[in-house]
């Protein structure tokens, strides 16, 4: 792992760029990572929007972890044709998804499917589909600590949705769900204090509903940048994404998360245009282009500066131009890895710098099957 040229491939010309590549062993040291940070498996639910690859998920479910969370009914699909016992849609389904996520659970019985709702529009719906089918549904109240994107924001309300849940007979209340992606403080004690400062809400909450002769049998909580916070809590589960891959912006911010890279791009120098301008192929298409610049650190290319980016160009300005020529390859760490992943269908996968065979990023669109 101490390898300065691990991201090297000795068969790259055997390759189309833009290319991805992942390396399963770094993966893997990842996975142990995330297990020691979380104190073991049992509070451990990893999300898979990240990669989308049931060759990870296999190798999570070989290290013990049966809990996984997703954002997609593809995602979900995923986990239960890799045969995940536990599976959290952590996405309030609406409309036709309603009628989908009905449908997973009828396809795959021998995985349990919850959700996250925030409205009693969404419960009613459920609890009528459920009703008409004879089943019980588990779901989690989405409660909303500050990121203001989804989730209840009022206490009186989500005390009486908790309760509408916990009351009816087709529903089951699972706990309380809540997403703090908003906390990204860079020194880990400052993290900790906003943190623990917005999980009041959510224990606060706890002991309402429970003082109302309710129970809260867990809360799943956090994204990367809290869980190893999270993890000291009793009876919560996190819910990591990112380590699985890493990527250099949460390198970056946290300095304090030891995972390692384990995903990159590989991309060619494709023109000179003038003195001191590099172009590399590693455009829009390629990488995720919603960061501001750097949008990747480049591993093998130094002293130069990301000028413009389109759809299939990065240009960068370079000093040192000459050391480099036309066709030169280039392996570079995206800022952001989640979006990145998606513009693939498949990655190719890599054992003692070589390519050793390629994995389909499966649940990279909104439907497998159903």
């Amino acid at each position: 792992m101490q390898n300065p040229d691990w991201y090297k491939i000795s068969n790259a010309e055997d390759l189309i760029t833009p290319s991805l590549l992942v390396y399963p062993e770094r993966i893997e040291k990842n996975i142990q990572t995330m297990i020691k940070i979380a104190g073991g498996t049992e509070n451990l639910r990893p999300h898979i929007k990240t990669h989308k690859i049931a060759e990870i998920i296999k190798l999570q479910l070989k290290y013990g972890i049966t809990k996984f969370k997703c954002a997609t009914i593809a995602e979900a699909e995923l986990l239960a044709i890799c045969k995940a016992k536990d599976i959290l849609l952590a996405l309030q389904p609406v409309g036709v998804n309603i009628h989908r996520f009905f449908q997973l659970i009828k396809k795959y019985p021998n995985s349990e499917f919850s959700t996250i709702i925030d409205s009693y529009e969404t419960i009613e719906e459920i609890s009528k589909i459920a009703s008409e089918k004879n089943m019980t549904i588990p779901l989690w109240l989405d409660v909303n600590n500050g990121m203001n994107r989804t989730g209840v924001s009022d206490k009186v309300m989500a005390l009486k949705l908790y309760k509408s849940i916990a009351t009816n007979s087709n529903l089951t209340a699972k706990g309380l769900h809540v997403y703090d992606g908003h906390i990204k403080d860079s020194d880990l004690s400052l993290r900790e204090k906003t943190c623990n400062n917005a999980f009041k809400i959510i224990s606060d909450l706890k002991n309402d509903i429970e003082d109302s002769e309710l129970k809260v049998p867990f809360i799943v909580a956090g994204g990367t940048p809290c869980f190893p916070i999270h993890a000291k809590r009793k009876h919560v589960e996190v819910s990591p994404g990112t380590p699985l891959l890493w990527d250099q912006g949460y390198k970056n911010a946290f300095i304090d998360l030891p995972f390692l890279p384990a995903a990159v791009l590989l991309g060619s120098i494709i023109s000179k245009p003038k003195e001191n301008f590099i172009c590399l192929d590693l455009g829009h298409k390629s990488v995720a282009a919603e960061m501001t610049f750097p949008r990747m650190e480049i591993l093998n290319i130094h002293d130069c500066k990301q000028m413009s980016h389109s759809e299939e160009h990065l240009v960068l300005e370079c000093n040192a131009s000459d050391k480099y020529k036309i066709g030169d390859v280039c392996y570079a760490v995206p800022m952001h890895i989640c979006p990145t992943v998606i513009k693939y269908s498949e990655v190719f996968t890599v054992s003692n710098n070589k390519i050793a065979g390629s994995w389909k990023v499966a649940a990279r669109d909104y439907k497998i099957t159903i």
